[in-house]
């Protein structure tokens, strides 16, 4: 899947739509999701053109794999998650529920998540 320059976390890394940011670098920023599933909700984008978690895997340097790792560090020591816990999730594809085609990790934390996946009987 090629990169679509006009998603929104694209735009919102070019300052066309506004974020409540909570910590930004040269390889990441992290703000706080406007429609949050639990009571801490921060996503943490790269800033290069990766469209999910396979391609930041396979196109990022080096140098931006390790800055966005120590970038998501510092996220999880400014984030107000306590010490009950969270999750870090990154849904990739259509069947890994991924909305915007930009990658990105969702914190979130500030209640008991639950399990992972509910299995159907």
């Amino acid at each position: 899947m090629a990169y679509d320059s006009i998603n929104i976390f694209a735009k919102i890394l070019r300052m066309e739509i506004p974020c409540q940011k909570l910590y930004e670098d040269s390889y990441a920023l992290a703000f706080y999701d406007i429609y949050p599933k639990a009571p801490v909700h921060i996503l943490i984008i790269p800033k290069g053109a990766y469209t999910d978690a396979a391609d930041f895997a396979a196109r990022a340097s080096e140098a931006e794999i390790v800055g966005f790792t120590r970038a998501l560090g510092q996220v999880m020591a400014l984030a107000p998650i306590g010490e009950s816990g969270f999750r870090l999730i990154s849904n990739t594809g259509l069947h890994g529920g991924q909305e915007v085609p930009h990658y990105h990790i969702h914190l979130l934390a500030g209640k008991a998540l639950g399990p992972m996946i509910v299995e159907k009987g």
